[in-house]
């Protein structure tokens, strides 16, 4: 990547960190500087979209990442890593997940469809869909009959209703 796109890459990201429009302004910077971002995503105040290499993150449609969530997509080359070249993703979320405030989601993970990551979880591995994951690292602590995300024609009491603990 050439020096003027990661210095622009730069200063779009510290520009979305703090500006207006959750579901508008920061979804639209953030596909600026490279990351795949579906319809109806909400991204949360100080959420942090790789600095690096923003286009491998992929995010799809009616996904919401709350407020000081981490994307890394990568580690630095010489550790050992060759996963990172050969993939066109290294972070995939699919479509209806909700990420809660103050997760890390590291390199190399897929989050299933539907699911929920609780607040202040590290994910390191990927997770199966409708799954709700929690800790560090983040472990599968039930399933999820129905997605939890803003917008969803579910309410939260339906959420609830239909959590079966693993």
């Amino acid at each position: 990547m050439n020096i003027f796109r990661r210095i622009s890459n730069r200063f779009l990201q510290i520009i979305v960190l703090n500006i207006p429009g959750a579901s508008t302004l920061r979804p639209l910077l953030n596909r600026m500087r490279g990351v795949h971002i579906g319809k109806g995503c909400f991204i949360g105040n100080q959420v942090i979209l790789e600095t690096e290499h923003p286009q491998k993150i992929y995010i799809d449609s009616d996904v919401a990442i709350s407020i000081r969530t981490t994307i890394i997509a990568h580690f630095r080359k010489g550790m050992g890593v060759r996963e990172f070249e050969d993939k066109k993703y290294s972070v995939i979320i699919e479509k209806e997940v909700f990420i809660g405030p103050g997760c890390i989601i590291l390199p190399f993970v897929t989050i299933g469809e539907g699911s929920v990551v609780t607040a202040g979880s590290v994910v390191t591995a990927s997770v199966p869909k409708h799954t709700v994951v929690q800790g560090n690292p983040a472990r599968p602590i039930a399933k999820c009959g129905v997605p939890l995300y803003p917008d969803s024609k579910y309410s939260y009491k339906d959420y609830i209703k239909n959590l079966k603990p693993y």
